[in-house]
């Protein structure tokens, strides 16, 4: 298969990214990583009129840690994660996550920022996005703009941005150096697109959660936290360990069922509504598991 006919423009900084696709009247495409984009062109999923090449844009190559806040420029690759890039629970959560992200050669191509623009409900970093209440920062000819993950993604493959809008970076806030993360993932085969996934974060204080943090991927058609269920750990205890006869696993069932409960799944020809609701009910409880074990 071959792409239809495009213009290509590689550029070399933001600015000049953002001039060509405000010249082009909502016809063009950024190329980061290509992972997803090439090969919709390849089948013409996609015909776009220009492409616009970032990957020599080196200032959107950079993981800056600003103390409270972790900023992900839009073309650092998903290998850059495998190992934590901070010392912190943020980093331990960013390792789990990425090493679901694909096979080996994607993770070395595809990018962060073009992750979070594709916006597949079923891909890792949108969900470690909405978890953190990240916000991202996209460059457009007024300027730039701060756009929180809560309002980011509006439904499957489509986000806030403007087509004249480039992805800067994702200012990710970091948990407190004492809180514990899980992340756990189901698919068909290794490599394969998440059927579902949950992300935890879970704040203790005084042997008691204090604050907790649910959020679940491709199960609706943009990711979502699950409020109802973070409410109901609110001021349980944390035993040491997570064993069935522990109230711990009591606390981590009973809001595992209530996540299934209050998101409304979507189904497809890989799994139905309710074949997903149940795998929320065990990949959430697994994910609370997983950070209390730490």
């Amino acid at each position: 298969m071959k792409p239809a006919r495009f213009d290509y423009h590689q550029v070399r900084t933001a600015a000049e990214a953002v001039s060509v696709l405000a010249q082009s009247g909502g016809e063009a495409k950024v190329l980061a990583g290509g992972q997803s984009l090439v090969p919709a062109m390849n089948f013409r999923l996609a015909r776009p009129e220009v492409l616009v090449d970032i990957n020599r844009v080196a200032e959107l190559d950079r993981l800056t840690d600003e103390g409270e806040i972790l900023r992900v420029g839009s073309m650092v690759r998903h290998a850059a994660f495998e190992r934590p890039v901070d010392d912190g629970p943020l980093g331990r959560l960013l390792s789990m996550a990425a090493r679901h992200v694909g096979h080996l050669p994607i993770r070395i191509r595809g990018t962060f920022g073009g992750s979070l623009a594709h916006a597949d409900p079923a891909a890792e970093w949108c969900v470690i996005a909405r978890l953190l209440d990240a916000e991202m920062v996209a460059a457009g000819p007024g300027g730039d703009r701060r756009i929180p993950a809560s309002e980011f993604f509006h439904t499957v493959f489509t986000t806030a941005l403007e087509p004249d809008e480039l992805l800067i970076e994702a200012r990710l806030p970091k948990p407190s150096p004492s809180a514990k993360v899980g992340f756990k993932q189901f698919s068909r085969r290794a490599g394969d697109f998440a059927l579902t996934m949950a992300a935890a974060v879970v704040e203790v204080r005084g042997g008691e959660i204090a604050e907790a943090r649910i959020a679940l991927g491709g199960v609706s058609d943009r990711p979502v936290r699950a409020p109802g269920a973070e409410e109901m750990l609110r001021g349980r205890p944390l035993p040491p360990s997570s064993s069935s006869s522990s109230s711990s696993y009591t606390a981590f069932a009973d809001a595992a069922e209530h996540a299934s409960g209050e998101v409304e799944t979507i189904g497809d020809i890989h799994g139905s509504a309710r074949y997903r609701r149940d795998l929320i009910r065990v990949l959430t409880r697994r994910a609370l598991e997983q950070a209390a074990a730490q």
